[in-house]
């Protein structure tokens, strides 16, 4: 009786022993193995496992550590690190503040464009907020900027890591999953651009019914002047128009040469596009460039150079890193470790690459990519002697009477990560929570939208994830974008160097409410990919699993008929040639590889 009790309430057991352990303080990572192997031998002990269950656990450890998709992680964050050490932050944030800042809610755009940038770089909030908090938000207070806008617009741009490609969140939920890494890079990158398209169009809006809020920065703030006085925008915008122009050309024409140079059957897809005539219009801004300072014709302003020096780097290493993982020709751990080397040559071009920022990089790296996986083995270990118990269909049964099906459980889902990412790292949301929704939503969610495979259903699911993951960052009072931005901002009156005046503290209630309306961006945002899944649908090739008898047809196995003639298709020959023919009431023989994969088939359809 004991035992059966003990059967029914061991999952229920599971979690509570889980947060009782957290509670105390324990690692989550050894938290999550010691709830799996105490209750896995007490499981083992009343017989509700047999004997020999933990066997097959070393061979789980082993497939973690040779999943070569978990490799990207290192390498963006060896590439993430180089860069922001290398003084690519500062070197944005002035010089975008510069193009933008003759303009009211120009220093604003500029942050929420550099932590776009940072965010397809570095892919860690941690780094984005603290930069721009030390280096904009001074400047932001110092020309009379809106205490909660400033803060708003550092701490929502400073979340975009989470959500924009290359990121870290994007690769784990893709390895949870089950999915394509690139997949979830095509399926985030166009919610991703709307998002800050979203941050920008607020600050506009703001910048239009409420100026005094978002003042420009005034004449003597602007460093980069020419000769005579003018600001040199009139030569940025024509390189712009240069570089457009070539991009656009580009995109008419890149179909029909790639698809030839790759011998591709099917048409290019519109992120693989967009991603490459980017490439192109980055690369010829900095040609152009180039030629002009080695030339000294002085047809670029002061101003166009120096964003083209600046911008141009990170920007075709980004690009070229997403553009040959949405072109297939490099894996995401490859294209990682392409980014990885481009961090370093571009830290070497700048001349600020050291001993020192090299052995600090690899550190971090190192201590981050043995933080994942430690976690990962944990989360392993608790998932083994989970689904042992039947937890899966535990989970699924808690969903079963929620009102709405499978709209209900998006709502719940969304509801419970959105709280837990207020507490509690994607890290571990990633590893604990993920697998016991996965099966659940891969069940319920490909039939929720008509047209949607199974593949398209859980990379829709994935980037939803991702974006209310972001959306925690934010929420008072436990948002750990604001904290980190409370780190580094003023916590004294202080008197400012440039204009001598006396510059008040930041308040921790200004930062909890610069954040409130950029919370609300973000549901907004949150709410359009689950209500308009062809944002994130949109860019994937849609792949249709085929029957048994439509392999063997491409795999040009003979007809009937043919088998029936030896001789069809064999010039000359004829029927006395055939090999001999077996007796009629002779035992028919099967086909070993139809069999299979008839059988295979019958497995599929009888999945959940």
């Amino acid at each position: 009786m004991q035992t059966t009790l003990l059967a029914q309430q061991f999952v229920p057991l599971m979690f509570i022993a889980l947060f009782v352990l957290l509670l105390t303080g324990f690692p989550v990572a050894f938290g999550l193995a010691a709830t799996g192997l105490a209750l896995g031998f007490v499981g083992i002990e009343a017989g509700i496992f047999p004997a020999a269950m933990f066997q097959a656990l070393p061979l789980r450890i082993f497939g973690i550590m040779q999943n070569d998709t978990l490799l990207a992680i290192p390498f963006f964050t060896f590439m993430g690190i180089i860069l922001e050490r290398s003084g690519m932050a500062e070197d944005l944030l002035e010089t975008v503040g510069q193009v933008f800042g003759p303009v009211r809610g120009g220093v604003a755009i500029a942050v929420i464009l550099v932590g776009a940038l940072l965010a397809a770089t570095t892919g860690v909030v941690a780094a984005a907020v603290i930069s721009m908090g030390l280096i904009s938000l001074p400047v932001m207070l110092r020309y009379g900027y809106n205490r909660t806008i400033a803060t708003g617009a550092i701490t929502a741009s400073g979340t975009l890591a989470q959500a924009i490609p290359p990121s870290l969140v994007l690769i784990v939920l893709a390895d949870q999953l089950g999915r394509s890494v690139g997949d979830m890079y095509s399926g985030a990158l166009i919610p991703g651009l709307l998002l800050v398209g979203l941050y920008i169009a607020f600050i506009v809006a703001v910048a239009i019914f409420k100026p005094d809020m978002v003042p420009a920065l005034p004449p003597e703030a602007l460093l980069f002047k020419e000769d005579n006085g003018s600001s040199g925008h009139k030569s940025l915008l024509a390189l712009v128009v240069v570089c457009t122009g070539v991009g656009f050309a580009w995109a008419q024409v890149h179909n029909q040469l790639l698809t030839r140079w790759l011998e591709r059957s099917i048409p290019a897809a519109g992120d693989e596009i967009v991603i490459l005539s980017l490439t192109l219009a980055s690369l010829t801004g900095l040609a152009l460039a180039i030629l002009n300072r080695v030339t000294k014709m002085g047809l670029l302003s002061k101003l166009a150079e120096q964003v083209t020096f600046v911008l141009m780097p990170p920007l075709i290493l980004i690009f070229l890193v997403l553009g040959t993982i949405f072109l297939g020709v490099a894996t995401p751990t490859e294209g990682g470790a392409m980014g990885a080397l481009g961090a370093l040559i571009l830290a070497t071009g700048k001349r600020r690459l050291s001993l020192a920022l090299l052995k600090q990089a690899l550190e971090n790296t190192a201590k981050l990519a043995s933080f994942v996986l430690f976690i990962l083995i944990g989360s392993t270990v608790f998932s083994f002697t989970f689904n042992a118990a039947d937890g899966h269909i535990w989970v699924e049964h808690l969903f079963d009477k929620i009102p709405g099906g499978a709209w209900g459980f998006l709502l719940v889902v969304n509801v419970l990560v959105f709280i837990l990412g207020c507490f509690i790292d994607f890290f571990e949301i990633a590893f604990i929570v993920i697998p016991l929704l996965a099966p659940v939503a891969e069940k319920i969610l490909p039939g929720l939208v008509p047209g949607m495979t199974p593949d398209q259903a859980m990379i829709w699911f994935g980037v939803i994830i991702a974006m209310n993951l972001q959306t925690s960052f934010l929420t008072p009072p436990f948002g750990f974008a604001l904290f980190y931005l409370r780190s580094v901002a003023a916590k004294f009156d202080y008197k400012d160097r440039v204009t001598g005046k006396l510059i008040p503290s930041v308040k921790t209630s200004e930062i909890y409410k610069g954040s409130i309306a950029f919370i609300v961006l973000q549901l907004i945002m949150v709410v359009a990919v689950i209500a308009f899944p062809v944002l994130v649908t949109g860019g994937i090739e849609k792949v249709d699993n085929l029957s048994a008898d439509q392999i063997m047809q491409q795999l040009d196995m003979p007809k009937a008929e043919e088998a029936a003639d030896p001789t069809a298709g064999m010039a000359g020959a004829t029927k006395d040639d055939a090999l001999p023919v077996p007796p009629a009431d002779a035992p028919k023989e099967d086909d070993p590889m139809k069999a299979m994969l008839e059988a295979n088939e019958k497995d599929a359809k009888k999945k959940p």
